[in-house]
C-alpha cells in the first residue's frame, strides 16, 4: 500500500526525507514560567451562561494535545507534499503512511518524551501518541486539567441546553511551548451538520412547480451519463463518509437505490457501516442520534454519484471533547489500507473552533494527503457568515468554516438552478417523469444557492431595487413573512482566523490570521489576498427556494424524515453543501477508477485544469448561463450568496439604520460590497464553478 521510497529520498536529497530534526525542548520545565495558549475559549463560556465549576473528580477521557513541528520541519513537510503532486518529481504519487510521515516530519522523540513525562507528572494517563507524532491522546479529570493547564472547566447553560467549557485560555510551561500547539478542545460544543431541510416558502419561484432532483437528474445535469456508459461507475472504489452517528435504517439506502434504478443498473453498489479501531483513539458505536439524517444524505448521494462503489459509513461516538467523525478518520488513517476518498459534511467557524482546534484539523488533513487520501468537505450553509450558523441575521461579520479552509482538502460549495429566475423551466425539465423519476433534459444554468433576502436576484423578482437600507428588501415585511430573514446559502470566503485570537468573540480580528494561500490556488478571478480562499468547486445544494431540492429516503419521522413507502415526491427533501460534498467525493471515485490510482489532494489538478480553461481573462465559452459547453467547469456568473445582517454589526452595510434588520453582509460598512457576488472565473460564491463530469474525467 505504501511503497518505501528510501531510494527516492537519496535521489532528491535529505530535505524531502525530513530525518534528523533536532529536539526543540531544550530547557527544564519550570512551572513558574507559563505561556498562555490564546484563542481557545468558546464565546459561550461567559458569565451569563456560567453555572459553576465542574467537579474536580469529573472524568475527561481522551483529551487531545496537538504538537507542532519546528518551522524548518514544517517547510520540509509542505515541500514533500507538493512534490507528491508534481508529475516531474520522483515523489509523484508516492504515498506514505502516517507512521512514515511522523518518522520524517513529526516531533522529535525526545520532545514527545518530555511532553508525556510532564502529562504523567500531572496525574494524566497517556493513552497513545498518534502515528504522525503530532497528537497525544490523554485522559484525566477536570481537577487535573485545572492543575496542569490553569483552566477551569465550568458547567454552562446555552439556549436551555447544558454544556461544559473552559472559562479561560489554557496555559503550559514555557519550556514546552516550542513543541505544543495546544489542547484541541476543553469543551463539548460539537460541529454542526451542514444539511438544510426543504422549506415550504410563501415565495413559490414565480409560480413554478417543484422539480425535485433525483439520481437520474444528477447524472443528466452534470454529465455523469457518458462516464457511466463508458464503465466508470465507481466499481472497485470505496467512498468513506465520516460521521458521529449511524444511519437511521440501512433499508433507507436500499430503498433509495431501488426506487431510482441504481440497484438494477449498478448491482455492485453497497453500504457498510464500521466503527474503526486503530491508534488514533477509542471508537465506540454511536448508535442513531440527531445527526442520522445527515448520514442518510451522505450515503445516498455518494452512491448516486458512484453507483457501483462501496459506500462506507465510518462512525464513532463523540467523546466529551472531540467529534466522533474525526476519531473515525484518525483511526482509518492509522490502518494499513486507509481510504482513498473521504467526505465530511460538518463544520464550525474558524473563529469559534479555536486556534488549537484549527491546527488539529489542518494536521489531520495534512496526514491524510500524504497518504494519498482525497478529502472533500462541505464549505458551509451560511454564506460568508459561518459563525452565525442557524441564525436569522449575521452578527459576527465575514467568517468561514475551519473544517473546509485547510490547504489539504477540497471545499465544496453550493449552487441553485437559474431556470426559475429566468422563467425557462420548460426548457430544462420534462413535464412527465421517466421510469426512474428523473425529468431533467440537460445541464441547467446555475446561480449561487441563497435563501436570504440579501439575494439581489430574489429581491429583483419581488420588485425591490435594493436589498439593504430602510427601503431595501431585508427591511421589508415581505422578507419576514416569507421566511427570508435567513443566514442560509452556500458558503465561501477568505480564511481569516485559522490562527490567533479574535479581539471579539466569534469575530475575525485581533491576532487572527488565515492560512497562507497555496501555490496551486492561482486561477483567473482568485484575489491576491495572500490567504486560502474557499470554496474550490460547487454543485447544486439548494433546498427549494427556487423550486429545486434533493430527494432523500430518510424514514426517521421523529427527526424530520418521512415515510419512503410512496412516490419520491412524498419523501424527505434536503439541500445543503452536505449533499454536494459526497457527490464530489463520488466524482473523485470515478477519476480514481479511470486512472487505477488514488489522487491525494485533488486541488492542484483541479486548479491546473481551471487555469487552462479560464486563461488570463476568463472564458465566455465556460459560462454557466450559456449552457453546458465543452469545459470541465461551469463558470457561474449570475447572482450572489450574500446574507442579511443586523445593523451595527461587523461587515454589515445598513445605510440609515442603527439596529435591527435591513443590513446585508458586505466587505465594507460604508459602501455596498456584497459578500460575495459571482464574477468571471473563480469567485467566493462558487469557486471555480460546478463540474462537467465527463469532460473532467477525460481531461484529468
Amino acid at each position: 500500500m505504501f511503497p518505501r521510497i528510501a531510494a527516492v529520498c537519496l535521489s532528491v536529497g535529505v530535505a524531502l526525507c525530513g530525518t534528523g530534526h533536532p529536539r526543540v525542548v531544550t530547557q527544564p520545565v519550570d512551572e513558574s514560567r507559563l505561556l498562555t495558549l490564546h484563542g481557545n475559549v468558546r464565546p459561550e463560556a461567559n458569565p451569563l451562561n456560567d453555572r459553576g465549576r465542574l467537579q474536580d473528580s469529573s472524568p475527561l477521557s481522551h483529551l487531545l494535545l496537538q504538537l507542532k513541528r519546528s518551522p524548518e520541519a514544517e517547510a520540509e513537510a509542505e515541500e514533500f507534499l507538493a512534490s507528491q503532486q508534481d508529475p516531474q518529481s520522483a515523489n509523484y504519487h508516492h504515498w506514505i503512511s502516517p507512521a512514515e510521515f511522523g518518522e520524517r516530519f513529526g516531533a522529535a522523540q525526545a520532545d514527545i518524551d518530555a511532553v508525556t513525562e510532564w502529562l504523567r507528572s500531572k496525574g494524566f494517563a497517556v493513552n497513545q501518541v498518534h502515528p504522525n507524532r503530532l497528537l497525544i491522546d490523554f485522559s484525566g479529570s477536570a481537577g487535573q486539567v485545572r492543575g496542569a493547564f490553569h483552566a477551569e472547566i465550568h458547567h454552562l447553560e446555552v439556549e436551555g441546553r447544558p454544556h461544559i467549557g473552559n472559562m479561560t485560555d489554557p496555559e503550559i510551561p514555557e519550556a514546552l511551548a516550542p513543541v505544543i500547539e495546544g489542547v484541541v478542545s476543553l469543551n463539548d460544543f460539537m460541529p454542526h451538520a451542514l444539511k438544510t431541510a426543504r422549506a415550504d416558502y410563501t415565495f413559490t419561484s414565480g409560480g413554478s412547480t417543484y422539480q425535485a432532483v433525483v439520481p437520474g437528474d444528477l447524472a443528466t445535469i452534470y454529465n455523469f451519463t457518458p462516464a457511466f456508459a463508458a464503465g466508470y461507475t465507481g466499481l472497485g472504489q470505496t467512498i468513506v463518509v465520516v460521521e458521529d452517528t449511524n444511519v437511521y435504517s440501512a433499508a433507507d439506502f436500499t430503498k433509495f437505490r431501488s426506487a431510482f434504478g441504481l440497484s438494477s443498473a449498478y448491482p455492485h453498489g453497497s453500504l457498510v457501516q464500521v466503527h474503526p479501531a486503530g491508534s488514533g483513539g477509542a471508537c465506540t458505536n454511536p448508535g442513531v442520534n440527531g445527526d442520522d439524517g445527515e448520514a442518510e444524505i451522505d450515503v445516498e448521494w455518494a452512491t448516486a454519484a458512484a453507483p457501483d462503489a462501496t459506500i462506507e459509513l465510518a462512525s464513532c461516538a463523540n467523546t466529551r471533547t472531540n467529534f466522533g467523525g474525526f476519531i473515525a478518520l484518525q483511526n482509518l488513517l492509522s490502518q494499513a489500507n486507509p481510504p482513498a476518498v473521504v467526505s465530511i459534511s460538518y463544520g464550525e467557524a474558524e473563529t469559534l473552533n479555536g486556534a488549537s482546534g484549527n491546527a488539529y484539523i489542518n494536521s489531520l488533513y495534512q496526514t491524510a494527503a500524504a497518504a494519498g487520501v482525497s478529502v472533500f468537505v462541505s464549505s458551509g450553509d451560511e454564506g460568508a457568515a459561518s459563525a452565525d450558523a442557524g441564525a436569522t441575521s449575521a452578527t459576527h461579520g465575514v467568517t468561514v468554516s475551519a473544517f473546509a479552509t485547510t490547504p489539504y482538502n477540497v471545499a465544496v460549495g453550493g449552487t441553485d438552478f437559474a431556470d426559475s429566475y429566468l422563467g425557462s423551466n420548460a426548457s430544462y425539465w420534462n413535464s412527465a417523469n421517466n421510469g426512474d423519476y428523473s425529468s431533467a433534459l440537460s445541464y441547467v444554468p446555475e446561480i449561487p444557492w441563497n435563501d436570504s433576502c440579501a439575494s439581489v436576484l430574489l429581491a429583483n423578482v419581488l420588485g425591490y431595487t435594493t436589498t439593504y437600507g430602510k427601503t431595501g428588501f431585508c427591511a421589508s415585511s415581505t422578507a419576514k413573512s416569507d421566511g427570508l430573514l435567513e443566514v442560509v446559502g452556500g458558503s465561501g470566503g477568505p480564511s481569516n482566523c485559522a490562527t490567533g485570537k479574535p479581539a471579539k468573540s466569534g469575530v475575525a480580528g485581533g491576532t487572527c490570521k488565515g492560512y497562507a494561500k497555496p501555490s496551486w490556488q492561482a486561477v483567473y478571478g482568485n484575489p491576491a489576498d495572500g490567504v486560502r480562499d474557499i470554496p474550490d468547486v460547487s454543485l447544486f445544494a439548494a433546498n427549494g427556494l427556487w423550486g429545486h431540492y434533493y430527494v432523500v429516503c430518510y424514514s426517521d419521522t421523529r427527526r424530520g424524515g418521512a415515510s419512503c413507502s410512496g412516490a419520491p415526491s412524498t419523501w424527505a427533501g434536503f439541500g445543503g453543501t452536505s449533499v454536494s460534498s459526497p457527490i464530489m467525493a463520488g466524482v473523485q471515485a470515478l477519476i480514481n477508477q479511470k486512472n487505477s490510482s488514488r489522487a491525494g489532494n485533488p486541488n492542484p489538478r483541479l486548479y491546473a485544469l481551471a487555469k487552462a480553461e479560464y486563461g488570463a481573462s476568463g472564458n465566455s465559452g465556460c459560462d454557466s448561463s450559456a449552457g453546458a459547453g465543452v469545459c470541465a467547469f461551469h463558470d457561474v456568473t449570475l447572482g450572489d450568496m450574500d446574507v442579511n445582517c443586523t445593523a451595527g454589526s461587523p461587515n454589515c452595510y445598513a445605510p440609515g439604520l442603527t439596529k435591527g434588520n435591513g443590513g446585508v453582509l458586505s466587505t465594507s460598512t460604508s459602501a455596498y460590497q456584497p459578500a460575495y457576488g459571482t464574477a468571471r472565473g473563480w469567485d467566493f460564491s462558487t469557486g471555480i464553478g460546478s463540474v462537467n463530469v465527463w469532460v473532467l474525467l477525460q481531461n484529468w
